[in-house]
């Protein structure tokens, strides 16, 4: 149960190691959580055999080395509190079975639940991700779904499958398109659940930029596959922009819906946007933010003229402050994500440096904006835990799906399952 420690490099004068935790380790939380999550429904008896072979082996190694004499049924019960005792448990009356893949830090569960529905199974292999998703949901999901050891825990009978795979090239040249040509690829992991577990509905999000990809070969294999080869009715995948959906974000993304062909259902209509025209001040923190979050006068100035550099040469390309009554651009992970991002706060007092900056913290008021702040335009609650540092915690709402879009859309699909 221990964690254990690799030496990862030596320099001449000291070692650097990593502390982890073993695969197998990670795979005995997923399966005990998964199964005090369904311990009332038909679903734990999926999870149950390992999870209790599991539970007996924290009780042996509590018992000898805190010689607490614990028995199993006083550690389910404790261990039950832990996994309900999180901003948002698993719903006891829930109308629907739902699945989470490539699930992130659980936008399409929030989602999901927030319509009634209970997730039975999820997966996502970053470890920082794994730890905001149990702080948040008090479930640890299964790790890689390209494993078939993963693939095999996954229950039958759920409604949904919910997934926002990364984006791959197929190799389809002079092929048809077809399930075949996607093996090699994360879609491929996708629809090999589909095609053995066959729920009634499924939900894909995707980048813009799968419309196009690959010329379009991309988007056309996928389609080919859900609709021929899977059985599925499809509609036209919808670009779907997250500010029409009640947060100040420039956001769009790809929808892809699908229903089982044997339910007859032919027609569905994605979600029409709301009236609700948010700005950027509306998840703007209330309070004085941490200096840390200012700019460095240097790194401003190495801003301002990279910026004109590019406008030099005609390019668009730079950092970019956004007004409090604006939409803030996409948010993403790595590149010029939070700079394109940037707000302007004169609230500040204090300019002493919390960090290691080059030059003093700039006196324009401008700074990045928060994890909290991401995580608002992303339609994340503000009782959402973030449990991780500050990189981590952009990584994650930059990869994150924008709750209320996701939200929008799965609510038609639950109409037209008429659950």
């Amino acid at each position: 149960m221990k964690e254990k420690i690799s030496i990862e490099e030596f320099d001449g004068k000291r070692f650097k190691i990593k502390i982890f935790e073993p695969e197998s380790l990670n795979v005995k939380k997923a399966v005990i959580t998964h199964y005090l999550h369904n311990i009332e429904n038909g679903v734990a008896k999926h999870f149950k055999n390992e999870a209790l072979k599991y539970i007996d082996e924290i009780i042996a190694y509590k018992n000898s080395e805190e010689k607490i004499s614990l028995v199993q049924d006083s550690a389910i019960q404790q261990l039950l509190f832990e996994v309900n005792d999180v901003p948002f448990p698993t719903p006891k009356n829930y109308k629907f079975k739902f699945i989470d893949l490539f699930a992130g830090i659980g936008g399409f569960r929030l989602a999901m639940q927030n319509l009634g529905g209970k997730c039975i199974f999820t997966s996502e292999w970053d470890k920082e991700a794994q730890r905001t998703y149990r702080a948040n949901f008090g479930e640890v999901p299964f790790g890689d779904i390209t494993k078939e050891q993963t693939k095999d825990f996954i229950p039958d009978n759920f409604d949904v499958l919910c997934a926002g795979f990364p984006c791959q090239a197929f190799s389809i040249a002079g092929k048809r398109g077809g399930f075949e040509d996607t093996r090699g690829t994360l879609f491929f992991d996708v629809a090999e659940i589909i095609k053995r577990k066959k729920p009634k509905a499924i939900f894909l999000e995707n980048v813009k930029g799968l419309r196009n990809h690959d010329k379009g070969k991309t988007l056309a294999t996928i389609l080919n596959v859900l609709r021929e080869d899977l059985d599925y009715y499809v509609p036209e995948p919808q670009i779907m922009n997250a500010k029409n959906f009640g947060v100040p974000q420039n956001r769009e993304r790809i929808f892809i819906v699908g229903f089982r062909k044997d339910l007859g259902i032919t027609q569905f209509n994605y979600p029409e946007s709301i009236d609700d025209n948010p700005i950027l001040e509306d998840v703007l923190e209330e309070n004085v933010v941490s200096t840390k979050y200012y700019l460095s006068s240097t790194y401003l100035n190495t801003l301002k003229n990279h910026k004109a550099r590019h406008a030099s040469k005609g390019n668009g390309f730079g950092y970019e402050i956004i007004p409090n009554d604006g939409i803030a651009n996409a948010i993403v992970c790595g590149g010029m994500g939070r700079e394109r991002n940037l707000v302007y706060d004169d609230r500040i007092t204090d300019y002493n440096p919390v960090t290691k900056i080059t030059g003093e913290v700039n006196r324009e008021g401008i700074r990045k904006m928060t994890p909290r702040e991401w995580a608002r335009l992303q339609g994340f609650p503000d009782n959402y835990i973030i449990p991780v540092a500050d990189a981590s915690a952009y990584k994650q709402f930059g990869n994150s799906v924008a709750v209320p879009a996701i939200q929008a859309t799965a609510e038609k699909i639950i109409e037209k399952l008429n659950f």
